[in-house]
Protein backbone atom coordinates (compact mmCIF):
# COMPACT_ATOMS: atom_id res chain seq x y z
CA UNK A 1 0.00 0.00 0.00
CA UNK A 2 1.10 3.54 0.34
CA UNK A 3 4.04 4.37 2.53
CA UNK A 4 4.19 7.40 4.79
CA UNK A 5 6.50 9.30 2.41
CA UNK A 6 3.89 9.08 -0.44
CA UNK A 7 5.52 6.27 -2.43
CA UNK A 8 4.26 2.82 -3.28
CA UNK A 9 5.84 0.14 -1.21
CA UNK A 10 8.86 -1.36 -2.90
CA UNK A 11 9.04 1.38 -5.60
CA UNK A 12 10.41 4.85 -5.79
CA UNK A 13 7.42 6.17 -7.73
CA UNK A 14 5.01 8.53 -6.12
CA UNK A 15 1.61 7.07 -5.21
CA UNK A 16 -0.45 9.37 -7.48
CA UNK A 17 1.06 7.69 -10.54
CA UNK A 18 -0.21 4.28 -9.54
CA UNK A 19 -1.95 2.12 -12.27
CA UNK A 20 -0.93 0.57 -15.55
CA UNK A 21 2.24 2.16 -16.92
CA UNK A 22 1.15 1.72 -20.55
CA UNK A 23 -1.86 3.91 -19.80
CA UNK A 24 0.27 6.68 -18.48
CA UNK A 25 -0.12 9.49 -21.03
CA UNK A 26 3.35 10.75 -20.28
CA UNK A 27 4.95 7.60 -21.69
CA UNK A 28 2.84 7.46 -24.92
CA UNK A 29 5.50 8.95 -27.23
CA UNK A 30 8.13 6.41 -26.15
CA UNK A 31 5.57 3.61 -26.36
CA UNK A 32 4.59 4.64 -29.90
CA UNK A 33 8.29 4.84 -30.84
CA UNK A 34 9.03 1.34 -29.53
CA UNK A 35 5.84 0.04 -31.11
CA UNK A 36 6.97 1.40 -34.51
CA UNK A 37 10.48 0.00 -34.02
CA UNK A 38 9.13 -3.42 -32.98
CA UNK A 39 6.66 -3.62 -35.88
CA UNK A 40 9.32 -2.35 -38.28
CA UNK A 41 11.76 -5.06 -37.15
CA UNK A 42 8.98 -7.65 -37.26
CA UNK A 43 8.08 -6.49 -40.78
CA UNK A 44 11.74 -6.69 -41.87
CA UNK A 45 12.16 -10.18 -40.40
CA UNK A 46 8.89 -11.37 -41.93
CA UNK A 47 9.52 -9.77 -45.33
CA UNK A 48 13.19 -10.89 -45.57
CA UNK A 49 13.06 -14.34 -43.98
CA UNK A 50 9.61 -15.75 -43.30
CA UNK A 51 7.64 -14.61 -46.36
CA UNK A 52 10.26 -15.85 -48.88
CA UNK A 53 10.36 -19.16 -47.02
CA UNK A 54 6.54 -19.41 -47.11
CA UNK A 55 6.53 -18.43 -50.80
CA UNK A 56 9.15 -21.09 -51.46
CA UNK A 57 7.11 -23.72 -49.68
CA UNK A 58 3.95 -22.66 -51.54
CA UNK A 59 5.89 -22.73 -54.82
CA UNK A 60 7.22 -26.21 -54.02
CA UNK A 61 3.74 -27.43 -53.20
CA UNK A 62 2.33 -25.83 -56.35
CA UNK A 63 5.12 -27.45 -58.38
CA UNK A 64 4.52 -30.82 -56.72
CA UNK A 65 0.76 -30.52 -57.32
CA UNK A 66 1.30 -29.55 -60.97
CA UNK A 67 3.80 -32.39 -61.34
CA UNK A 68 1.33 -34.80 -59.76
CA UNK A 69 -1.44 -33.54 -62.04
CA UNK A 70 0.87 -33.97 -65.04
CA UNK A 71 1.76 -37.48 -63.90
CA UNK A 72 -1.92 -38.24 -63.33
CA UNK A 73 -2.74 -37.01 -66.84
CA UNK A 74 0.08 -39.13 -68.27
CA UNK A 75 -1.13 -42.17 -66.35
CA UNK A 76 -4.70 -41.48 -67.49
CA UNK A 77 -3.57 -41.37 -71.12
CA UNK A 78 -1.54 -44.56 -70.62
CA UNK A 79 -4.58 -46.20 -69.02
CA UNK A 80 -6.76 -45.12 -71.94
CA UNK A 81 -4.15 -46.50 -74.34
CA UNK A 82 -3.99 -49.74 -72.37
CA UNK A 83 -7.80 -49.93 -72.37
CA UNK A 84 -7.90 -49.36 -76.12
CA UNK A 85 -5.21 -52.01 -76.62
CA UNK A 86 -7.12 -54.40 -74.35
CA UNK A 87 -10.37 -53.80 -76.23
CA UNK A 88 -8.59 -54.28 -79.57
CA UNK A 89 -6.99 -57.50 -78.31
CA UNK A 90 -10.34 -58.66 -76.97
CA UNK A 91 -12.05 -57.91 -80.28
CA UNK A 92 -9.26 -59.71 -82.13
CA UNK A 93 -9.56 -62.69 -79.77
CA UNK A 94 -13.32 -62.78 -80.30
CA UNK A 95 -12.87 -62.63 -84.06
CA UNK A 96 -10.30 -65.43 -83.86
CA UNK A 97 -12.64 -67.48 -81.65
CA UNK A 98 -15.49 -66.99 -84.14
CA UNK A 99 -13.16 -67.93 -86.97
CA UNK A 100 -12.04 -71.08 -85.14
CA UNK A 101 -15.65 -71.92 -84.31
CA UNK A 102 -16.62 -71.52 -87.96
CA UNK A 103 -13.67 -73.64 -89.07
CA UNK A 104 -14.55 -76.33 -86.51
CA UNK A 105 -18.18 -76.17 -87.63
CA UNK A 106 -17.13 -76.61 -91.27
CA UNK A 107 -14.84 -79.51 -90.33
CA UNK A 108 -17.59 -81.10 -88.27
CA UNK A 109 -20.18 -80.64 -91.02
CA UNK A 110 -17.75 -82.06 -93.59
CA UNK A 111 -17.05 -85.05 -91.32
CA UNK A 112 -20.78 -85.58 -90.79
CA UNK A 113 -21.38 -85.35 -94.54
CA UNK A 114 -18.54 -87.81 -95.16
CA UNK A 115 -19.92 -90.23 -92.57
CA UNK A 116 -23.42 -89.76 -93.95
CA UNK A 117 -22.19 -90.45 -97.48
CA UNK A 118 -20.34 -93.54 -96.25
CA UNK A 119 -23.45 -94.71 -94.41
CA UNK A 120 -25.58 -94.03 -97.51
CA UNK A 121 -23.09 -95.95 -99.62
CA UNK A 122 -23.13 -98.85 -97.18
CA UNK A 123 -26.93 -98.74 -97.08
CA UNK A 124 -27.11 -98.68 -100.90
CA UNK A 125 -24.68 -101.59 -101.06
CA UNK A 126 -26.65 -103.53 -98.45
CA UNK A 127 -29.86 -102.62 -100.27
CA UNK A 128 -28.40 -103.88 -103.55
CA UNK A 129 -27.27 -107.11 -101.92
CA UNK A 130 -30.68 -107.52 -100.30
CA UNK A 131 -32.44 -106.89 -103.64
CA UNK A 132 -30.24 -109.54 -105.29
CA UNK A 133 -30.99 -111.97 -102.50
CA UNK A 134 -34.69 -111.17 -102.73
CA UNK A 135 -34.58 -111.65 -106.52
CA UNK A 136 -32.76 -114.95 -106.07
CA UNK A 137 -35.27 -116.06 -103.43
CA UNK A 138 -38.11 -114.89 -105.68
CA UNK A 139 -36.66 -116.92 -108.56
CA UNK A 140 -36.36 -119.95 -106.31
CA UNK A 141 -39.86 -119.40 -105.03
CA UNK A 142 -41.14 -118.92 -108.57
CA UNK A 143 -39.50 -122.16 -109.64
CA UNK A 144 -40.96 -123.83 -106.56
CA UNK A 145 -44.37 -122.29 -107.28
CA UNK A 146 -44.19 -123.37 -110.93
CA UNK A 147 -43.24 -126.87 -109.89
CA UNK A 148 -45.99 -126.92 -107.27
CA UNK A 149 -48.44 -125.44 -109.80
CA UNK A 150 -47.50 -128.07 -112.37
CA UNK A 151 -47.95 -130.86 -109.80
CA UNK A 152 -51.24 -129.34 -108.59
CA UNK A 153 -52.47 -128.94 -112.17
CA UNK A 154 -51.58 -132.56 -112.94
CA UNK A 155 -53.44 -133.75 -109.85
CA UNK A 156 -56.47 -131.48 -110.56
CA UNK A 157 -56.73 -132.70 -114.19
CA UNK A 158 -56.41 -136.29 -113.06
CA UNK A 159 -59.20 -135.88 -110.48
CA UNK A 160 -61.46 -133.88 -112.77
CA UNK A 161 -61.21 -135.89 -115.92
CA UNK A 162 -59.53 -139.02 -114.65
CA UNK A 163 -56.71 -138.85 -117.20
CA UNK A 164 -53.20 -138.95 -115.81
CA UNK A 165 -50.99 -136.02 -117.01
CA UNK A 166 -47.22 -136.32 -117.02
CA UNK A 167 -45.13 -133.85 -114.93
CA UNK A 168 -43.41 -132.58 -118.11
CA UNK A 169 -46.71 -131.81 -119.86
CA UNK A 170 -47.99 -130.02 -116.75
CA UNK A 171 -44.72 -128.01 -116.48
CA UNK A 172 -45.09 -126.94 -120.14
CA UNK A 173 -48.67 -125.79 -119.56
CA UNK A 174 -47.82 -123.52 -116.57
CA UNK A 175 -45.82 -120.88 -118.60
CA UNK A 176 -48.60 -120.73 -121.17
CA UNK A 177 -51.13 -119.99 -118.44
CA UNK A 178 -48.77 -117.36 -116.87
CA UNK A 179 -48.44 -115.62 -120.25
CA UNK A 180 -52.20 -115.28 -120.54
CA UNK A 181 -52.20 -113.51 -117.13
CA UNK A 182 -54.00 -115.76 -115.05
Amino acid sequence: MAAADGTIEGTAEPAEHAGLPQMNVGTFPSQIFWLAVTFGLLFLVLSRKTLPMIEGIIGQRRGRIEGDLGSAETFRKEAQGALAAYEAALAQARARAHQLADENKKITVAEIERLKAAADSEAQSAFGIAEKRIAAERSKALVGVRTAAAEAAAQIVERLIGVPVSAEDAAKAVPAVEAKGG
